[in-house]
């Protein structure tokens, strides 16, 4: 039996599996407002060049959130707290987003708050390089899609002004 597996500590999978539960559960809430496609004011925006079909959202989201899960229960079993803090901001910043791109409609605060997003995400990958490897690279995926995701957001600002 290793360190990990000792009677009174938390076995090293239980905290992946927890923030897999937590992140999906806590995003699907968040994105629950756009189950139609982000309804009839998204659709009728002009969108840029690139932009997905809104089927596409669910599945990458989940996977995408099952890699932020796994990263974080890593980080949390590490007790790498300040990197767990940094990953928490960028996570209430994703979840922030949604409500206020779709449900509220302002899309250039939703620029604002997916820009401090993306630079949270860059500190936290950063910071989860130096506790493990393995965590960094597991949020690269999501990284890039909010680098698209913030090409959208601002390019429907553009196009919709």
């Amino acid at each position: 039996m290793d360190e990990s597996e000792s009677p009174g500590k938390v076995s090293a999978w239980v905290w992946p599996i927890a923030g897999v539960l937590v992140c999906v559960g806590l995003g699907f809430l968040s994105g629950f407002s756009t189950v139609s496609g982000g309804g009839a004011w998204y659709q009728a925006l002009e969108k840029p060049l690139g932009n997905p079909p809104a089927w596409i959202f669910g599945p990458v989201w989940t996977v995408l959130y099952v890699l932020m899960g796994i990263s974080v229960g890593r980080l949390i079993h590490l007790g790498a707290s300040g990197t767990v803090t940094l990953f928490v901001i960028q996570f209430l910043l994703n979840l922030a987003w949604t409500p206020v791109f779709f449900g509220a409609h302002k899309i250039v605060l939703a620029l604002v708050i997916i820009l401090a997003l993306g630079c949270f995400l860059g500190m936290t990958i950063r910071s989860a390089e130096k506790v493990d490897k393995v965590s960094a690279f597991l949020l690269v995926p999501y990284l890039l899609w909010i680098m698209y995701a913030t090409y959208l957001n601002a390019m429907i600002g553009w196009l919709n002004r």
